[in-house]
């Protein structure tokens, strides 16, 4: 029982990890470029790539493991009605944030360039950032709903 309790404060913990990191780069991403100076949004989108790797995608990885581990451990079958929702809102938050990484990194090479030219941002910079915000919040929603199915654990879906 010890593993167990241990495993689910890990989940427990990489969840709450993903989730807050996952807010504070989106609020901090959304306000650099609400601030349109191309010098700001290209060192927050500078960091915000440097905390998805340091967090994000590992916390992403820690909560595959520790869910699987804890299914695993209390003898739910993959496909049992709150676990394969769980899953398939992991696989669709994970669909939108892999374009989102790669958009946060084409953002912030949009930005560098138009400070290194001393110009203002490309048209093709907004293309960039309306895809990051339309993605944005399928993920959002996603997780959300995995925390319900999370505390609910409703039986009947």
């Amino acid at each position: 029982m010890e593993a167990y309790l241990l495993v689910k404060w890990i989940h427990v913990l990489s969840s709450t990890l993903l989730f807050g990191t996952g807010l504070g780069i989106a609020f901090f991403m959304w306000m650099a470029h609400l601030r349109g100076d191309p010098a700001h949004i290209a060192a927050t989108a500078r960091t915000v790539v440097i905390a998805d790797a340091c967090f994000t995608a590992p916390a992403v990885v820690v909560q595959f493991l520790s869910g699987w581990w804890l299914v695993r451990f209390l003898g739910l079958p993959l496909d049992y009605s709150w676990v394969r929702a769980a899953l398939w809102l992991f696989v669709l938050v994970g669909c939108c944030w892999l374009p989102v990484l790669w958009l946060q990194v084409r953002a912030r090479d949009l930005a560098r360039a138009a400070v290194a030219q001393g110009t203002s941002l490309p048209r093709q910079y907004r293309v960039v950032m309306r895809w990051w915000f339309i993605l944005g919040w399928p993920a959002f929603i996603g997780v959300m709903a995995i925390f319900w199915l999370m505390v609910a654990k409703p039986a009947g879906l």
